[in-house]
């Protein structure tokens, strides 16, 4: 059997984190449907168009990208997505004093260090005698970067739970998931999804292990289960013992 196990909101959680965007912390421990929020509040016709844009803003996306996007200029034109950019940045506006921030920082000293100990060095690009940072690059990367260390964390830890385990082996990880081998005949469904939400759960602790900062969101994960891709299900954790 396969087990797929996806972060929950790995690049809104490191966004959170790195900005320490109050609502945004509030929302994620709720559990609040950002999302569907987000949709009603900005007027945005699915869910999926509202998940979509966080994504493609938390990244540089601007007014114009939207607009000219044919997935989205048929919502609205150019003035329409600035309009809900704004209403966003308004929403959470720690988030938008940290983007402002890191655009700045990294002008300024061609380099951002972040939490983990990682470096990112920014050069602009010289045209027609000016210079033009890479905004989308400066929005990017930390975040990208804090997921792939979030993630290295679960899967090293789940590794180590699973070194003296029989039945049962990681064959596949990207970027937010990890894929496990099972044989069913050794491990019930319960038992090895209660154990890679353990992992997921203790990335904050063993996020201040490695690197000396309090991780403040929880990490959750998503565990799907089915005898191949095509024909997977949705099976819960239950740790309450």
């Amino acid at each position: 059997m396969l087990l797929q196990a996806d972060a929950k909101q790995l690049e809104w959680v490191g966004a959170t984190y790195l900005s320490q965007d109050k609502t945004a912390l509030d929302e994620i421990w709720a559990s609040v449907d950002q999302h569907a929020d987000n949709q009603e509040r900005f007027g945005l016709p699915s869910r999926l168009i509202a998940k979509t844009f966080v994504f493609r803003l938390i990244y540089g996306g601007s007014s114009y990208s939207y607009a000219n996007d044919p997935n989205f200029r048929d919502i609205g034109n150019e003035t329409f997505w600035q309009n809900v950019i704004d209403e966003f940045y308004k929403k959470y506006s720690g988030l938008k004093q940290w983007h402002d921030k890191i655009i700045e920082d990294a002008k300024r000293d061609r380099k951002l260090v972040m939490p983990t100990g990682r470096v990112y060095a920014y050069e602009p690009d010289i045209r027609f005698g000016r210079a033009e940072w890479p905004r989308t690059k400066i929005l990017n990367y930390p975040v990208q970067g804090l997921g792939a260390d979030l993630m290295a964390i679960a899967r090293v830890s789940l590794r180590n739970r699973l070194l003296e385990k029989k039945g049962v082996k990681i064959v596949n990880t990207v970027h937010d998931s990890i894929i496990l081998d099972f044989d069913s005949k050794v491990w019930d469904n319960i038992s090895i999804v209660n154990l890679v939400d353990k992992c997921f759960n203790d990335i904050p602790a063993n996020f201040k292990k490695l690197f000396g900062k309090e991780f403040n969101l929880p990490m959750r994960v998503e565990c799907q289960i089915g005898p191949n891709w095509g024909n997977m299900e949705v099976v819960n954790a239950n740790n309450s013992d």
